[in-house]
């Protein structure tokens, strides 16, 4: 059993002290006998013994009531608090490239982002006692969602990615400088940044060693993902009004060695998919790899017990009071 509020403890042994000074003080009231021989060996009754240690009960109902506000709680023993001391960076490509549509599912064309944006709810949702942040990068990077506990919020921003508005080109370096940013005063246990993206660095201040090479230095793992198939890809050509005109080739671009670099630097790995059933096996392995369970001492659910001592302080206290007004009565 443990306390919420544990410092009303303390003013038990002071109720008790002021209830020895009250009983020793007061003088009981007497008669004078000529000899007190008669009742010098009768002994004391029960009732003698109550009336004179009256005060104690309403001591013990006061330190009852006294134990009800420092809220004592037990456990509820399956509510054992696991948690998977892990923050984790999802770092997503938002290029335009990414609306290349060679994915497949279910038998029709998809796009990159949309591909990623269907299996990023499985993963984040295997995450519950992480905290998961994001951030989206192309010619600039941009935190959509801080590192948090609320996954719904992640979930809302992962499922508003588009591609295209943050520019055409890849700032891989400065994507990898943001998430190490957020990362930065993380106590958790493992610190992961998971980066994906279909093409190579061609924008941003910081170069993808460079910013690798801090992320080393602050024990933070990268896990990188080249997205796309191999050889050419369709891109659409669209209208002003958004429209598909028609389809243009284009040449998937992925720097493999850089990305497989930066991933063996810190200690995680590259993955190369080309296919939606690939995408969901990687982020199923990461997250597999990433699994740190470490169970904490504390509990997410308690029972409540201070009715009980509350309920029990009442009842010691109305029986002093209907002892005190009838057969311990007394008498001025």
């Amino acid at each position: 059993m443990s306390f919420y509020n544990p410092w009303f403890l303390l003013f038990i042994p002071v109720v008790f002290l002021l209830g020895y000074f009250i009983k020793n003080k007061k003088r009981n009231p007497g008669f004078r006998f000529s000899s007190t021989g008669i009742i010098r060996h009768s002994g004391k009754s029960l009732r003698m013994l109550l009336f004179s240690n009256l005060i104690y009960i309403r001591c013990a109902a006061l330190s009852l009531m006294l134990i009800a506000l420092a809220r004592p709680q037990t456990p509820v023993q399956d509510s054992l608090r696991r948690s998977d001391a892990v923050d984790i960076i999802l770092t997503v490509d938002v290029s335009a490239s990414m609306l290349a549509e060679d994915f497949n599912a279910k038998g029709k064309r998809q796009n990159r982002i949309d591909a990623v944006k269907s299996i990023l709810p499985d993963f984040i949702s295997s995450r519950k006692n992480d905290r998961v942040g994001m951030v989206i990068f192309a010619t600039r990077a941009f935190i959509a969602a801080p590192l948090t506990f609320n996954h719904e919020w992640v979930l809302t921003r992962a499922q508003d990615l588009q591609a295209g508005v943050l520019g055409n080109r890849t700032a891989i370096g400065s994507a990898i400088a943001t998430s190490l940013n957020r990362l930065k005063r993380s106590k958790a246990k493992s610190k992961v940044i998971i980066l994906l993206t279909d093409g190579r660095n061609n924008a941003g201040e910081i170069t993808p060693e460079t910013a690798s090479a801090i992320a080393k230095a602050l024990g933070v793992k990268l896990y990188t993902i080249g997205v796309g198939t191999y050889g050419l890809a369709l891109f659409p050509i669209r209208d002003n009004s958004g429209s598909v005109m028609g389809y243009n080739s284009i040449k998937t671009d992925i720097d493999e060695p850089l990305l497989r670099n930066i991933a063996r630097e810190t200690g995680g790995r590259y993955f190369r998919v080309s296919d939606i059933d690939s995408l969901k096996k990687v982020y199923k392995e990461i997250d597999h790899m990433e699994k740190l369970y470490m169970e904490e001492r504390a509990y997410d659910e308690y029972n409540e017990l201070f009715g009980r001592f509350l309920i029990a302080g009442l009842f010691v206290l109305l029986l002093e009071i209907g002892l005190s007004n009838t057969i311990l009565r007394k008498i001025p």
